[in-house]
């Protein structure tokens, strides 16, 4: 199925280093892999449906409800360093010219 020459080839262009241990190893794996995907292959899949999983599989969300707060004071109070009527946040642009 897969031959050693094409592992290394692969390796090679994927930058493996591979010991001549590990190619025959893989070799082997491969050509295993391959072998199994020609029996899947041979399957009658025209009723199946495709799908993302084997299981079915949702989310468990909150709904997304927009609430909109007027109170500035309510506000300031989550900040860490409320200053004045402002978010106090950390300087990120330098104001020394070199």
């Amino acid at each position: 199925m897969i031959d050693r020459e094409q592992v290394h080839k692969v390796a090679h262009l994927a930058r493996l280093d591979l010991t001549p241990t590990e190619e025959e190893q893989f070799t082997t794996q491969l050509s295993s892999i391959l072998e199994y995907f020609e029996q899947l292959g041979e399957l009658d899949t025209t009723e199946v449906e495709p799908m993302t999983r084997v299981i079915e599989v949702s989310n468990v969300t909150r709904p997304d409800v927009l609430h909109q707060e007027t109170d500035p004071e309510s506000i300031l109070q989550e900040a860490p360093e409320p200053e004045g009527e402002y978010f106090r946040v950390p300087q990120i642009l330098s104001t020394d010219e070199d």
